[in-house]
């Protein structure tokens, strides 16, 4: 499809679904104004449905892209009214499949063999189908059993042309939207189109995983299936067959006798692990990827997958984040305002106090409630919230990370309602920080860098020196700098003496006259010697001086 054709149908949704209602005319220009009041949908009725609905259901027409990119703007629960983020989050990654010849047919290409060699098995029909990518099931030689992921044929294209047009959106929205700055709509689209391309790239998503399963080689948390990288390209990926149950199936569960109070709390487990202790999570943790595997159900284990978006933190971020939610956690607003400040979230001008007190605004009302109707990942959101207010940076990072905890806690709340996030959180930041600034933590730390600083060692003299000569270099520029900053001066100070000599010779020059002549002209040597007296003043600041 047409870069028209394909504008043409998001226009025809965005008139059936009546998505004109979503904009404040009155803030617009009055050409546009004008435009959208004699538009062709303004002659269909009425829309009867909510406004969340309609916009769901138009993503969801609109295809893949869309549907993904309302899916990320349901965890935004910052930027969009309660209602919409609500609806947003019940789009499914549900589309039909892809044509299996196609499928046989990249996957072929990719591994540069027939499926019938490198597969002992291969099911054409697809297990599942989803808006980048579907899976096949297969069997190894070796008698594992897999399965095959594909990227859809020519969604490369589709992708980069609808992000033109919601980045042509997003402007718009930024430009005539109410509160359009705000919501930063140009910037949610540069943030997606990372996101989204990076899901192209199998490779990518094969090698996060292997991370992610070392990282829990060996915990009873969680569990990553193996990649087969002989059989893993950028357009295809293989990897290990997993049993379990879904998240979601509740009945099941139960019905298996598991530990489902353990269970949530595992999963608050895992994401404080992943975040504090190897900066590397699973920023895509929504129930779709989430398995359990329920074998010993006093002992259940999450089984994840689809790990194309990843999270990290910086040294940094992860220690302001660790104080900061210690400092919430005591109630302690001056200390989490400070931290703020300290580590750059909001601006070095921000006054402490004011923050504290907006802080405190925010978070008694949430603590006056009993602690399992306490939503961490919402109090952190109203957190953002009155930080932006005091003109807070949007951090990509924190952004996933409020996601991805979003998540984790509705996911928990489903699994057992009663669920105390806080005081699962607390214990595990205590000792995070309690850990790091140990004598063990700080040995643990020197040690990891010391290869690196014995490497540079031998180089330290040379680098000093390099540094003393540089110093030098920059000690003459400067005194270089400094006498010609003084030449200009002097230079301006003569000229201006020199004005001030000749405006002072000419009123000389004119006194001089004025007294020669105090009743018309008269012969020079009749001149009174006061007059020559001026006169020869005159030509004295006249006279050129020697330059210094």
């Amino acid at each position: 499809m047409s870069r028209p054709s394909r504008l043409y149908r998001i226009l025809s949704v965005f008139s059936r679904y009546r998505l004109d209602s979503f904009i404040e005319q009155d803030r617009l220009p009055t050409s546009l104004r004008i435009a959208l009041r004699c538009a062709p949908w303004r002659l269909l009725p009425q829309a009867q449905q909510e406004r969340g609905i309609r916009l769901r259901m138009a993503l969801e027409e609109l295809g893949p892209v869309f549907i993904k990119f309302g899916q990320m703007l349901s965890t935004r629960r910052d930027l969009l009214p309660t209602d919409i983020a609500d609806e947003l989050a019940k789009l499914q990654d549900d589309v039909p499949p892809f044509d299996p010849e196609q499928a046989t047919a990249i996957i072929e290409q990719a591994l540069g063999a027939p499926v019938d060699e490198v597969f002992a098995a291969f099911e054409t029909q697809p297990l599942a189908s989803a808006s980048v990518a579907q899976v096949h099931s297969a069997r190894l030689h070796s008698g594992e059993d897999v399965v095959v992921k594909v990227v859809r044929p020519g969604i490369d294209k589709v992708i980069r042309q609808d992000l033109a047009l919601l980045f042509t959106l997003a402007r718009l929205i930024q430009r005539y939207f109410p509160d359009g700055h705000r919501l930063r709509p140009v910037e949610v689209v540069a943030d997606y189109e990372i996101t989204i391309l990076d899901e192209l790239d199998l490779q990518r998503e094969a090698a996060n995983a292997s991370q992610l399963r070392r990282n829990f080689i060996d915990s009873n948390l969680l569990y990553i299936p193996e990649v087969h990288w002989d059989y893993t390209r950028n357009n295809v990926y293989v990897m290990e067959r997993i049993s379990g149950i879904p998240v979601t199936d509740l009945e099941t569960l139960r019905a298996r006798g598991t530990d489902l109070k353990l269970l949530a709390e595992r999963g608050v487990e895992i994401f404080f692990t992943q975040v504090f202790r190897d900066s590397f999570f699973h920023a895509d943790m929504h129930p779709g990827n989430i398995f359990v595997d329920a074998s010993d159900p006093a002992d259940p284990r999450y089984i994840g997958i689809d790990c194309a978006i990843i999270g990290t933190l910086s040294d940094s971020d992860q220690y302001y984040l660790a104080r900061n939610l210690l400092a919430i956690f005591q109630r302690d607003y001056r200390e989490c305002a400070q931290l703020h400040v300290e580590c750059g979230w909001v601006p070095p001008t921000t006054k402490a106090h004011e923050f504290e007190s907006a802080l405190r605004a925010v978070c008694e009302p949430v603590f006056e409630k009993p602690i399992a109707e306490i939503s961490f990942g919402q109090l952190l959101i109203y957190l953002f919230q009155t930080a932006r207010r005091f003109n807070m940076e949007v951090q990509p990072s924190l952004v996933l990370l409020q996601k991805t905890l979003l998540n984790i806690e509705g996911l928990g709340r489903q699994l057992y309602p009663q669920l105390d996030l806080w005081t699962t959180a607390q214990p595990f930041l205590e000792k995070w920080v309690e850990q790091r600034y140990s004598p063990q933590g700080i040995f643990d730390r020197l040690r990891r860098h010391a290869p690196g600083w014995l490497e540079q060692l031998p180089q330290l003299p040379e680098a000093m020196f390099e540094n003393l000569q540089h110093t030098r270099n920059l000690d003459q520029q400067s005194e270089m700098q400094k006498q010609q900053l003084q030449r200009l001066q002097q230079q301006v100070q003569r000229e201006d003496s020199q004005r001030k000599r000749l405006v002072l010779a000419m009123l000389l020059f004119g006194g001089a006259a004025a007294t020669a002549f105090p009743e018309g002209l008269q012969q020079v040597s009749q001149w009174p010697l006061a007059s020559w007296g001026l006169i020869g003043i005159g030509l004295y600041l006249l006279w050129p001086r020697r330059q210094p």
